[in-house]
């Protein structure tokens, strides 16, 4: 495992950031989960604690866009996109404001928290809200990549985020353009689209295929929207089979993104690896992604069933 979780990343890269651009930084009295705390110190005159008051922080961040700040609005992904999905459709993104949501412990894999916590429909959520980008980073430096990114967009943002330590994808920060892809591994023969926990496994699952033969392409898909459509039709008419692989349920998510794309091309076989529609558990990290298959198991059955 790497040293840092997503959420730990997006502290710091807002503490480094700070540096560089000017941004406020809103939460909704849980800086030190969502680690917005670590620019709390570093600009305390830049950020604010809405208390636990998710609406009122949303709209707060849009009345200070309006004036032309650019503003980060940072809470858990199932208070973010559920508690506050009104004010971000109506009061964010239908004006289309640059307001960066942060959405930390996100998806199953979060661990003991349990189903209450476990959002498994923000992406789903957020990717049909017109005008809202979403981003699901892997690891700490695509982090530093999405949130750099999302400072320079304009318009709103959703950044999806977990809670426990991310493995090593990137040795360097990424080339990461919003809308783009990244190809983190050649092949021929399969293709797997994975985004944030899932991306180190896809990786392990296309060295377990290569032995046996299979030449297999991991793409990192960490921009759901806009996705990138060209780089999953060239691989769709490459390898003719796809799988998707995400800590998300299989409604809605990446999986559904490329679902969509592939039935209009008509260019390959698909698998979705995901939450099978159903609420999560309370468990540990390992055991969820044992009984979730969110690992190498599910993704080699996924390509059994193809």
């Amino acid at each position: 495992m790497g040293n840092l979780s997503t959420r730990e990343a997006y502290g710091k890269s807002l503490a480094e950031f700070g540096k560089k651009y000017d941004f406020f930084v809103l939460d909704a009295d849980l800086a030190k989960a969502t680690q917005t705390l670590v620019f709390q110190k570093e600009f305390p005159n830049r950020f604010f604690n809405m208390g636990i008051s998710e609406g009122d922080m949303m709209t707060t961040a849009a009345g200070m866009a309006a004036c032309g700040k650019t503003v980060f609005a940072s809470t858990f992904a199932m208070f973010a996109a559920g508690r506050a999905y009104e004010q971000i459709r109506n009061s964010i993104a239908y004006p289309n404001l640059h307001v960066i949501i942060g959405a930390t412990h996100s998806g199953v894999l979060i661990g003991e928290d349990g189903a209450s916590h476990q959002c498994i429909e923000d992406i789903s959520l957020m990717r049909t809200i017109p005008n809202m980008t979403v981003i699901v980073p892997c690891d700490e430096k695509s982090v530093y990549a999405a949130v750099e990114a999302a400072i320079c967009h304009d318009g709103p943002v959703y950044i999806r985020m977990g809670r426990l330590a991310a493995e090593t994808v990137y040795q360097e920060k990424p080339e990461f353009a919003i809308g783009k892809g990244n190809v983190l591994k050649d092949g021929t023969d399969l293709t797997i689209a994975a985004v944030g926990d899932l991306v180190p496994e896809a990786l392990k699952a296309a060295a377990v295929l290569e032995e046996k033969g299979v030449s297999t392409a991991v793409l990192d898909l960490a921009c759901v929207k806009p996705i990138d459509e060209e780089l999953i039709k060239k691989y769709a008419r490459k390898t003719g089979k796809i799988i998707t692989a995400e800590d998300h349920n299989v409604i809605g998510g990446l999986g559904s993104a490329v679902s969509e794309i592939i039935a209009q091309e008509g260019t390959a076989r698909m698998q979705r690896v995901g939450i099978k529609d159903c609420f999560g558990r309370s468990g540990t990290r390992e055991t969820l992604q044992d009984y979730f298959k969110l690992n190498v198991a599910g993704i080699l059955e996924a390509y059994e069933r193809l």
